[in-house]
């Protein structure tokens, strides 16, 4: 039952991640055009770093104690370890002298925010999201049958 349980946690932390992964896809998107933030810096595109859940000290004396049974080949879920700016992906130079983020040379640095490229991204976070429901929505299910046996 445990192994069950388990699962809808496992499928919560990757709702969760794609969630922030969707939200920080959505930033960068509404950004493509801003030339400056209120520091006067020009926008960055952002990432989200994903990792696996450690297990806690509890976790891990449980497997420990129950070596003989394949507990301990089970995932932990996802985290998100950080939310990163993209230092390697050059900015846009366009020239429109009339604007007034123009550099002496008549050029605006744009953000490095590639609208394809985010869409492509958030297509597959959305994938990623709707698989994490269905693994979800499939494991409730098997828990509720679980019970309805039991009547």
């Amino acid at each position: 039952m445990s192994g069950l349980f388990s699962t809808l946690n496992i499928s919560a932390s990757g709702l969760t991640a794609q969630s922030m992964r969707m939200d920080t896809i959505a930033e960068n998107i509404a950004n493509a055009n801003t030339t400056r933030d209120e520091n006067g810096n020009v926008y960055r595109r952002k990432t989200v770093v994903f990792a696996e859940k450690n297990k806690d000290a509890f976790q891990y004396a449980l497997e420990q104690s129950q070596s003989n049974r394949a507990v301990s080949t089970t995932g932990n879920g996802v985290k998100v370890t950080a939310i990163v700016e993209d230092h390697v992906t050059s900015m846009t130079k366009v020239y429109d002298p009339a604007h007034p983020d123009a550099d002496e040379d008549g050029y605006v640095t744009y953000p490095n925010v590639n609208t394809v490229t985010e869409m492509t991204n958030l297509i597959d976070a959305t994938r990623s999201y709707e698989a994490n429901v269905t693994a979800f929505n499939a494991t409730k299910n098997m828990l509720l049958k679980g019970l309805e046996v039991g009547k």
